[in-house]
């Protein structure tokens, strides 16, 4: 039997601090607060000991952000999705935002090791007022390792009732998809950044974000194919492509930082723990 471990975060802001209060069970946990920006922003660092995910396994992550409380969550590394015993893993994580809250939602990146069955599920919730800043970044097999992603089968779940929905399942025996002109061309890494908020954005502030992201879009190295689109008046999403992770995940974070300067005039306070 595989483990099931459960981690719930509740943030809250009292008296211009945000703090938060967590339970878990399993091997899940979450390290002390940090406050590199000030109290209003409390920054997590999401603690996995077994270091990743194996068949059977299940990992429950829900996350209340209260009102005008502002958090920022990260992991310290890769989640790992190993080679399957015939069950699936999965991870599933929540993420709910009371009125006038912001969560910035940055792990490192999901390892589909080969002959993995895996399934990555990501729910949202925003009221009136809220934001998200969250990206995905996945990875099929360790290529420069020589272990290709040959077996197995990786489901990626990103779902906004009501407002966005995306389900990608990619089979390791879909040739077409990983190797298409259409699909992947070859290449093994997946990333989206989006933008969520509870309240509809601007039409200008819309269009002067897209522009800014295109301009930043067109200094990606030439092996990484990336866009970017508004597909409601309450999202934007920046999809890209590349053949390993860095390319991508530095994209990722160079977005990040142009979005959370954009959108709330802070600047790109990236936790200590990506330069570890």
């Amino acid at each position: 039997m595989g483990w099931h471990a459960q981690l719930n975060l509740d943030y809250r802001a009292q008296q211009g601090r945000t703090a938060v209060h967590f339970t878990h069970d399993g091997p899940l946990r979450v390290l002390k607060s940090l406050y590199p920006e000030g109290p209003g922003i409390c920054h997590n660092v999401l603690v996995h000991p077994p270091g990743g995910l194996v068949g059977g396994d299940v990992l429950d992550i829900a996350v209340r952000v209260g009102e005008g409380a502002h958090a920022l969550v990260t992991t310290p590394g890769a989640t790992r999705f190993y080679k399957s015993n015939g069950e699936p893993a999965l991870q599933r994580t929540r993420l709910s935002l009371a009125p006038g809250a912001r969560l910035e939602w940055l792990p490192l990146e999901a390892l589909a090791y080969n002959a993995c069955e895996a399934v990555n599920h990501l729910e949202l919730e925003l009221a009136e007022g809220a934001q998200l800043l969250a990206w995905d970044v996945t990875a099929l097999g360790l290529p420069l390792a020589g272990q290709p992603f040959e077996q197995g089968c990786f489901t990626q779940h990103l779902e906004w009732p009501g407002r966005f929905l995306e389900r990608g399942v990619i089979a390791a025996h879909d040739h077409l998809l990983l190797d298409g002109g259409l699909g992947l061309a070859g290449r093994r890494c997946l990333a989206s950044l989006v933008f969520a908020s509870g309240s509809p954005v601007a039409r200008a502030q819309r269009e002067a974000l897209l522009e800014a992201t295109h301009e930043l879009l067109q200094a990606a190295p030439s092996d990484v194919v990336a866009g970017v689109t508004a597909p409601n008046d309450h999202m934007l999403v920046l999809r890209a492509l590349a053949p390993v992770v860095e390319p991508a995940m530095a994209l990722c974070k160079s977005a990040w930082a142009l979005w959370r300067s954009q959108l709330w005039g802070l600047r790109a306070a990236a936790p200590r723990i990506w330069a570890m």
